[in-house]
């Protein structure tokens, strides 16, 4: 009793002795600094992050778009793979707080020289007819075998919960790339959309300048024109051709990156594109910074993968103590098949314990704690730089929608305005009170000043997009 209790007070010692021992370093904790409000004004809690795609969007082509990359786009289901690894990663940190046990079937069969010291030993045991020694000398023998770490410091407690909030990190990592997916797609679309409107207004304008060139043609051959003019007005009409076709390419090319992201052959992609200049933009409602933290799947992950590196420095701290671990053993032997099923002569079993820690040497694990200190504090600077970021997205993009909307306003107004200066133009010229390059002029500054307007009625549309995506928008 007297040792018991002095190997108890010993062993309590060298524990001491070992915390004492070992490094601790405080790691800061992580700022935000979020604001009340995006704009100092607005404090409505109403998000427009929370509402469906299929909502916000309200096209029946787009939605069927989105839809069908949800299913088949090939970077999603790579990603969906990924999170099967982490679940399963889970099953096993739980196996390894758990007891092993194994199953052991064995026979073998050894020979050893008289001369030796066993067999020596065998050749004077007194023998009795039914308990002969073989030779050579059989052994046959089946059991269970366990063995057990006594998770005493929760490491391996901890590791399994690592492995659960690296699985939810995944999860959010899944609906990150669902909502650049559907953000892809909608910007695609909407420049899918500009582009058959640009060609149109392509088309409107080649019948125009070709009407231009019939009457130049027809008053140089009256002799109220050059053959300089002539050429001038051939060549702007070849050049806006050549646009044409521009168009056409870039109609592919953006056709096929939808195809792509909805996992399909190159083919073409349904749309409406009517009334594109007429297309409404509705509000979105920004709520207040603070619910980017919940809403924002990028945010969510650094959290997570946060939580997890704080659960790694417990566990290579854990390292520094001693692991306690348990093996027992039960099961039968016997040199004869038929001596198996005789117990309790054929009975065997075993029972250990060890207590193992490190005591020299300690420079691997103490490298392998400061770098999962250096990996916590890595993971704080990135929590924050995916915050700040967020907030900066919000803040340029609403601030990029009021300044679009204020200049397709302007721009609006300069399309009307040059509209009706091309025929105003043709009127002078062929009164002799304007020139040809007048008129070339006009109907090239209406022509881009109609290009530029759908550009901006496609950038809107995309910024309202980005928008969406900035608060947390998308996944849902």
């Amino acid at each position: 009793m007297k040792i018991s209790r002095y190997t108890i007070l010993v062993f309590l010692f060298l524990l001491q002795g070992i915390k004492s021992c070992i490094p601790i370093k405080q790691i800061r904790e992580v700022k935000t600094n979020l604001t009340k409000s995006y704009n100092g004004i607005n404090k409505d809690t109403l998000n427009s992050a929370s509402t469906s795609w299929k909502v916000f969007f309200n096209d029946t082509e787009l939605n069927n778009l989105i839809d069908s990359a949800l299913v088949n786009n090939q970077e999603l289901k790579i990603f969906l793979q990924k999170i099967e690894v982490a679940n399963n990663e889970i099953k096993i940190r739980k196996g390894e707080y758990l007891p092993f046990v194994n199953y052991k079937i064995g026979s073998e069969i050894d020979k050893v020289g008289e001369f030796t010291r066993n067999g020596s030993v065998e050749s004077n045991l007194p023998i009795k007819e039914d308990k002969t020694f073989p030779d050579p000398l059989s052994n046959f023998s089946l059991g269970l075998n366990a063995s057990w770490e006594l998770d005493i410091w929760k490491k391996l407690r901890n590791s399994k919960k690592a492995a659960i909030i690296e699985y939810l990190s995944t999860i959010e990592g899944k609906n990150f790339i669902i909502t650049n997916l559907v953000t892809e797609i909608a910007s695609a679309y909407y420049e899918l959309l500009a582009l058959d409107n640009q060609l149109v207004i392509i088309n409107k304008n080649l019948e125009i300048q070709r009407n231009a060139l019939k009457i130049v043609k027809i008053q140089k051959k009256a002799a109220r024109t050059t053959e300089l003019a002539v050429k001038r007005f051939e060549a702007e009409l070849s050049k806006n051709k050549s646009r044409k076709f521009e168009i056409k390419q870039s109609i592919v090319e953006i056709e096929n990156q939808i195809n792509f992201l909805i996992g399909k052959q190159p083919s073409s992609i349904n749309r409406n594109s009517d009334n594109f200049l007429k297309k409404t933009i509705d509000s979105v409602f920004t709520g207040i910074p603070v619910q980017l933290l919940s809403n924002r799947p990028d945010i969510r992950k650094a959290e997570f993968e946060l939580e997890a590196s704080k659960l790694n420095v417990k566990i290579a701290r854990a390292n520094f103590y001693p692991s306690f671990s348990l093996r027992a053993g039960i099961g039968l032997e016997a040199f004869k098949t038929k001596f198996l099923t005789s117990t309790p002569q054929s009975l065997i079993y075993n029972l250990s314990g060890d207590i193992v820690g490190p005591l020299i040497n300690r420079n691997a694990i103490k490298a392998t704690y400061k770098n999962a200190n250096a990996k916590q504090l890595a993971s704080i600077y990135e929590y924050e730089k995916t915050v700040l970021n967020s907030y900066i997205e919000v803040i340029n993009n609403l601030s990029k929608i009021e300044n679009l909307k204020n200049k397709y306003a302007f721009k609006n107004k300069q399309v009307e305005i040059l509209t009706k200066s091309i025929e105003v133009s043709n009127t002078l010229y062929q009164s002799a009170r304007a020139d040809y390059m007048e008129v070339l002029l006009t109907q090239r500054e209406a022509l881009d000043s109609k290009m530029e307007l759908i550009d901006v009625k496609k950038d809107r549309l995309i910024a309202r997009v980005n928008l969406y995506r900035s608060l947390g928008g998308g996944w849902k």
